[in-house]
């Protein structure tokens, strides 16, 4: 893969290279137009979304840092985006162009003055896998295996800048209007900003791992506080294959279920013992070694739960809290779904959108087990995603619904639910860590 030497760090240079992206789609919506004269419609729309796609995640490649980030977190949106724009988008999750070696050299001057090779054994100057923050290197020190991930120059500068350019095109796919809209820019804004603090990684790392050790099948790497520092973290190397080549390569029924019970549990103790869960369950962060076991390797997007939110969500878990609509009204208050200000119009029309959603999305909190490869349940997930992307009266409305905290929680759960049906898990036991 060709490696990059530079990457534009201020905000003209990410201002344009965003323009030339524009300008890029401008070209393919004229196309568009014209294809349709000749071709189908269906056709015509689904070369241009090949044709955008493409294009788009080329210039966010080159950018890396949170501008790649959104479209990686938008590639989890499997219900609401384009197929084209979801098999795209996903390669951010561990496949873009790397640093050059040059690059790399310069990052470790900076923050060891010293040379990788003044610091390991070996080290590998061309990387293992790049993705939207960061790279990561093989090295070793004796008999140590290690992986060091190094952090793209000028993410952390820029992320505020990204987000304001993306904010116009995020508010519009998720209808998102009116003058309290920062509030769920700023929570991602604060979680992007986090992540490229490798220093709080490195602490969030040891201790979600010390808590969670005692679940069956799952393991941690083990980090080296002399070898990181704010833009590099060094763990053990761990062996494995990522989740989704470990799916297409080497699936099988048993071992599904076992990669899938411990996952479940790995989430289900942390949001209900810890109240802090990993909130970036996409396959880049997992791997699965040769004995089966499910390996969890990076930290950096940890989402704390406050009781205020924990509380009132968990209770629309339970299908009788659902059903009762004084109850169930009375929450949706709580969790800023339903606003003091709405219209009867819109009063009625969100009450009944989130009905029909929890009853369908806490389904599997409704029994003792669940499968996770019943292809029913998930095609209705897909259906209602695809109603309401579409529905012209919630256009109409004001999308600002929910508390901010629904950001992260809503996209680990939606995460969780692909990663557990892209394995097929069966028989996962729902109640493991925790009774609602």
């Amino acid at each position: 893969m060709k490696t990059i030497d530079s990457i534009p760090t201020s905000k003209i240079q990410r201002a344009t290279k965003l323009v030339q992206t524009g300008a890029k789609v401008g070209i393919n919506y004229v196309k568009y137009y014209g294809e349709k004269l000749i071709n189908s419609e269906e056709e015509a729309k689904e070369n241009l979304n090949n044709s955008n796609a493409s294009d788009i995640y080329d210039g966010l490649k080159t950018m890396k840092g949170s501008a790649l980030k959104v479209a990686q977190m938008l590639s989890m949106e499997k219900n609401i985006l384009p197929r084209a724009y979801v098999e795209k988008f996903s390669l951010a999750q561990f496949s873009v162009p790397p640093l050059s070696p040059p690059l790399v050299v310069k990052t470790f001057k900076k923050y060891f003055g010293k040379q990788p090779s003044e610091l390991f054994d070996t080290f590998d100057s061309s990387s293992v896998n790049a993705a939207s923050i960061g790279q990561v290197h093989k090295a070793e020190i004796g008999k140590k295996k290690l992986a060091v991930k190094i952090q793209y120059p000028g993410v952390a500068e820029s992320i505020s800048s990204d987000l304001a350019l993306v904010k116009p095109i995020a508010m519009k796919m998720f209808n998102i209007k009116g003058k309290d809209s920062d509030r769920y820019f700023k929570e991602v804004e604060d979680k992007l900003t986090e992540e490229t603090n490798y220093n709080l990684e490195f602490e969030q790392s040891e201790e979600i791992a010390a808590a969670c050790k005692h679940i069956l099948n799952l393991k941690f790497p083990t980090y080296f506080k002399e070898f990181s520092s704010e833009r590099i973290l060094t763990m053990s190397w761990m062996e494995g294959l990522h989740l989704s080549e470990y799916i297409s390569e080497n699936w099988d029924q048993k071992t599904a279920n076992k990669l899938g019970q411990a996952l479940w549990d790995f989430y289900m103790y942390q949001i209900h013992h810890l109240k802090k869960v990993h909130a970036d369950p996409h396959p880049g962060n997992f791997l699965v070694s040769k004995d089966g076991e499910l390996i969890v390797i990076d930290f950096g997007c940890m989402k704390t739960i406050p009781d205020d939110f924990y509380i009132p969500y968990f209770e629309l878990a339970k299908k009788e809290n659902i059903d009762n609509p004084e109850f169930f009204e009375k929450t949706l208050y709580k969790l800023e779904i339903l606003r003091e200000d709405d219209s009867l119009k819109e009063k009625t029309f969100f009450k009944e959108l989130f009905h029909e959603m929890l009853s369908l999305f806490t389904q599997p909190f409704h029994a003792e087990t669940f499968d996770f490869s019943d292809a029913a349940f998930f095609g209705k997930i897909a259906e209602l995603g695809a109603k309401y992307s579409k529905s012209t009266e919630l256009k109409d409305m004001n999308g600002n619904r929910g508390s901010k905290h629904f950001i992260y929680i809503n996209r680990t759960f939606f995460g969780l639910y692909n990663l557990m049906f892209d394995l097929k898990s069966q028989n996962i036991k729902i109640n493991n860590y925790y009774k609602l």
